[in-house]
């Protein structure tokens, strides 16, 4: 999502043809070499990283439930954002200039906005499937069914279309907005409404939705650890005749939690990421659109590098997403022994001693 303000006051006609003429000679050569590698990394890791997970959900039978549903769609949104969106945006702020005419420009702007929405309705979702998961564990299954996910997944593409496309390419975002730009400027000017209402709808109330999940799931795990260190103390006494069920119940208590704990990391750092932006983005139209360039290629980098970090935070937090990316890094999965259905959130010699056991 980019809503560049030009940063100027006064004759906004005069000081957009003057910013034009030298837009080539913003920055010297070695920042702009620079800046062109540190932002192709970025991209790189994006394109890579997110396609790693859709991979890995895909053909891994143990990743394949309704949360990783949710995922891998997000991964989908965050690997296009690195396709579509992030190159033409390096060109855009290392070179102060679009090459590539208005329409495309109002393509890539639709496009933003549209892939930038998804990932945090996706995360929505993603808060909603963990409430029901850790606090009504009970109704999960009636309640996350197929049939449902499918649909929560339709509407985190379909509303962000809606938003981004409709009013982009019909130019409502700018209804009332009396600046001109250059064919050579790729600017995502809005008025004030536009702001407010793609604000709240993108991200201001799932951000709502999504702390107030996370806060109800936060107080469940507490309580669950309480009951998981008292399940584990009647377990050593020997309290208590079906011990193997309570194991169960345990494990996948702890199970539940561990994922909440990591999804709830990765909302956190998507908020943190995109706040910033958000809330320019609706203070800017209400000062007569003067904040700096700079800082609104900042904000948009900040949030645009968010998209690759989830891989990297399923690495770090979940040793089955770990094992995947691993095994597919590796090439391993080609080798004699490894199938869709392997188990990932063993090591070899975890698995062998649970073979053992009688």
């Amino acid at each position: 999502m980019n809503n560049s303000s030009l940063g100027l006051t006064g004759d906004a006609n005069t000081s957009l043809q003057i910013e034009i003429q030298t837009c080539t000679l913003l920055r010297i050569q070695a920042s702009r070499i620079f800046l062109y590698a540190f932002l192709s990394v970025g991209i790189v890791c994006t394109v890579v990283g997110n396609f790693l997970v859709v991979l890995s959900i895909a053909y891994f039978k143990q990743l394949q439930s309704p949360t990783n549903s949710f995922v891998m769609s997000l991964a989908v949104a965050d690997c296009l954002v690195g396709l579509v969106v992030m190159p033409y945006s390096m060109i855009r702020t290392v070179e102060g200039c679009w090459y590539f005419g208005a329409f495309f420009c109002q393509l890539h702007s639709s496009l933003d906005v549209m892939l930038c929405t998804a990932s945090i309705f996706h995360l929505s979702c993603i808060a909603f499937d963990r409430y029901y998961a850790v606090c009504n564990p009970l109704v999960y299954s009636l309640k996350m069914s197929h049939s449902r996910v499918v649909f929560l997944i339709v509407v985190c593409w379909a509303v962000p279309m809606l938003i981004s496309f409709g009013p982009i390419m019909l130019d409502l975002h700018i209804a009332g907005v009396d600046i001109l730009l250059p064919k050579d400027v790729c600017v995502f000017l809005v008025n004030r409404i536009y702001a407010v209402m793609a604000s709240l709808v993108a991200f201001y109330l799932p951000m709502a939705i999504m702390l107030i999940a996370y806060w109800k799931i936060f107080k469940a795990a507490k309580r669950q650890a309480r009951q998981i260190s008292a399940m584990e103390s009647q377990m050593a006494a020997g309290v208590g005749k079906d011990s193997s069920k309570k194991q169960r119940h345990r494990n996948t208590m702890k199970r539940e939690g561990k994922a909440a704990k990591t999804l709830g990391i990765i909302m956190g750092v998507f908020l943190l990421f995109w706040m910033p932006f958000f809330t320019v983005n609706i203070v800017d139209p209400f000062t007569d659109y003067s904040t700096e360039v700079v800082v609104w290629d900042i904000f948009l980098w900040l949030g645009y590098i968010n998209s690759s970090l989830n891989p990297f935070l399923y690495g770090f937090f979940n040793r089955s997403f770990r094992r995947a990316f691993l095994m597919f890094m590796g090439c391993r999965v080609c080798l004699p022994g490894s199938s869709p259905g392997m188990e990932l959130s063993h090591t070899k010699k975890e698995a062998n001693d649970r073979a053992d056991q009688p």
